[in-house]
């Protein structure tokens, strides 16, 4: 059985910290180095309930894609939501360990466990890292359909694949246009749009898309008119859960260690339910 510190070093060894953003909270939050841990669980939100979840599983070690601590605090008192997550883990004997923008420029990382829910094929990175040789590693990813669908297709298709969530996929521009091409961000990606129109896709599938940046994106049609597909943005980073459980999973099998790896399918995404706009439930579309 390892300890917590032979399991810290090899996740460390899949996204080493260094290769987080400047402005991130990555690493380990809370954890013994000498206790051992038996089982694993990979979520993707640090929130009461996957603490609760982790405690119930028998857990040694939770590890989460969203960082429970992004900015500084001065307190970790139970009375505070995040405090109690802290207290929750610390008296349960389970450590929590992040990886953020480490997990999400690797190769592989959080856009390629999201190409994959999707069946696509990757082609290259979006935004490539300049410290990677061989161009592999880096920010999102350009990916090839295995057969040509029109955007509603596409959005049909990945609301089949990927987790459900109350707002399922938007989509902005032509619902028939088809897409050969498609770049894919897990998590917010409205900052990469001049990235995706250099990579000359049909497509763009990410999440938090916001409306201003959306609006002047899809008005300037003449330099790019291919489509955007707004996803939750928990459902494009649950994917990498059970890859990284998969990485993790190789490592205990060669290492010979006694380790349980899980996922948690705890739906943690906040919006809990959607209502679909009608004709006759518009405030423009309503009689005088």
């Amino acid at each position: 059985m390892p300890r917590l510190s032979e399991v810290i070093a090899a996740l460390e060894s899949l996204w080493p910290p260094e290769r987080a953003e400047s402005w991130d909270a990555v690493g380990t939050v809370v954890g013994d180095p000498g206790q051992e841990v038996s089982r694993v669980l990979f979520a993707v939100d640090p929130v009461q309930e996957i603490a609760d979840e982790a405690v119930k599983l028998g857990a040694g070690l939770l590890v989460t894609h969203h960082p429970l601590y992004l900015r500084g605090t001065t307190t970790v008192a139970a009375s505070t939501f995040k405090g109690r997550v802290v207290h929750t883990l610390i008296k349960n004997d389970v450590a929590l360990h992040v990886a953020h923008t480490n997990a999400d420029t690797a190769d592989p990382g959080v856009s390629d466990a999201l190409a994959g829910a999707l069946d696509l094929r990757v082609v290259r990175p979006l935004v490539p890292d300049p410290t990677d040789p061989e161009g592999r590693r880096g920010l999102g990813r350009v990916c090839e359909l295995e057969h040509p669908l029109t955007v509603r297709e596409l959005a049909a298709h990945a609301a089949g694949r990927l987790p459900a969530t109350a707002q399922g996929i938007r989509v902005a521009g032509d619902p028939e246009a088809v897409v050969r091409t498609v770049a894919v961000s897990g998590g917010s990606g409205d900052s990469l749009f001049d990235h995706v129109r250099a990579a000359g896709v049909d497509a763009f599938l990410t999440a938090d898309l916001r409306h201003h940046p959306v609006s002047e994106f899809t008005e300037d049609r003449a330099r790019s008119p291919l489509a955007l597909l707004d996803a939750a943005h928990w459902a494009t980073e649950w994917p990498w859960c059970e890859l990284a459980a998969a990485q993790l999973d190789e490592i205990s099998d060669r290492n010979g260690w006694d380790l349980r790896v899980h996922v948690s399918k705890t739906v943690t995404d906040p919006w809990t339910a959607h209502a679909a706009s009608t004709p006759t439930s518009s405030a423009l579309g309503a009689p005088n």
